[in-house]
């Protein structure tokens, strides 16, 4: 929801003290596009809120509660009101949930849980009743799979579940699997269907996804392996090909884990978080090919998160707690945060 033409409504959502943070859990956040200008308006606690995302129709937001076990919650939104929880908390199907979507129906919410060292990743799904509420878990899948690199990818941990441009599949990004699965959700009984997998390049740790408008091309944050990755994506088969990929960070001699990626409402251009280098990188998409656009300072330290907004992209810092505005220049390049709001132990935030 926005409140008036000249103002974004943000909320970002925050570790807490019971989940190795210091954040209250959400912030409600106003947004200036005109000049960047963003302010602190009321905050309501909600245990690890380490993932937002928002009903399609609804002004209703679910938040991960990142924990072992792991939990989701509604909280229905108000106008110049913080948000208040829409019913008790749910369990997430898994530990340590880490991100969520809600079906484009707005039936069903999805949920990744990443897992521990002991327990796999899986995803897992949740009908919505007719407010938004949470109601019954239907389905939880449980991924299997490992990759090559020493203590991360011992076992599965599901990172993302996302819906595909057309609707069609979802599809569940792997970090210590070095996949993507894919799958149908029947909208009846709320079971998902296994689809396809696609095996990415070993080692990478596929973090966050990110479609191009035109639904052809996907781009990939791989954690593991620094890099950006662009994929074809087969629309009939729900798969990922790769195509090209390029270093996520210029920086050298810094270990670096990218975080958030967004691509741009035209589809030229592609901005991914380092954490590590604590940069924000641009890239230009030519054809298949990813071309570096330089990078700039987070605003912080640890970025995490990475939510467009209008004429921006906001920065969740983690380890400094701030949330930084960047400037989106015509050519896709960024400027430096002029605005910088501090949010304890921020890690997400979403345009609501």
């Amino acid at each position: 929801m926005t409140s008036i033409s000249s103002h974004v409504d943000v909320l970002t959502g925050s570790y807490t003290p019971d989940t190795g943070g210091e954040g209250v859990g959400l912030t409600a956040l106003r947004l200036t596009p005109e000049d960047g200008g963003l302010s602190a308006v009321d905050a309501v606690a909600a245990s690890g809120a380490s993932f937002l995302a928002a009903h399609p129709t609804l002004p209703v937001v679910y938040t991960t509660h990142e924990s072992t076990p792991g939990a989701v919650g509604a909280f229905a939104l108000q106008e110049g009101a913080a948000p208040t929880p829409l019913g008790a908390p749910l369990t997430s199907g898994g530990a340590n949930p880490c991100h969520l979507t809600v079906h484009p129906g707005g039936d069903y919410l999805l949920t990744a849980n990443y897992g521990t060292d002991t327990l796999p990743g899986t995803v897992a799904v949740h009908r919505l009743d007719a407010d938004g509420r949470l109601s019954d878990l239907t389905d939880v899948v449980e991924h299997k799979g490992s990759g090559p690199v020493t203590g991360r990818q011992e076992g599965t941990h599901a990172h993302q579940v996302l819906v595909d441009p057309a609707g069609r599949y979802i599809l569940a990004t792997d970090l210590g699997a070095d996949t993507v699965f894919t799958y149908q959700l029947d909208v009846t009984t709320g079971k998902l269907k296994p689809v396809a997998v696609s095996r990415l390049r070993p080692g990478s740790g596929p973090r966050h996804l990110a479609f191009t408008p035109a639904g052809d091309l996907v781009l990939s944050a791989d954690e593991l392996s620094s890099t950006v990755t662009c994929h074809r994506y087969d629309a009939e088969t729900g798969t990922l090909h790769e195509l090209s990929r390029v270093p996520a960070t210029a920086v050298a001699d810094i270990p670096n884990q990218p975080g958030g990626i967004v691509t741009s409402a035209c589809g030229r251009y592609v901005w991914v978080t380092n954490r590590g280098a604590d940069t924000v990188a641009a890239f230009g998409i030519t054809g298949t090919a990813l071309e570096p656009l330089g990078e700039i300072p987070s605003g912080g330290s640890w970025p995490r998160g990475l939510t467009a907004a209008p004429g921006h992209l906001l920065v969740a810092n983690q380890h400094s707690g701030t949330v930084a505005v960047l400037g989106v220049l015509g050519d896709g390049r960024l400027e430096e945060a002029k605005v910088v709001v501090p949010v304890a132990s921020v890690v997400c935030a979403l345009v609501v």
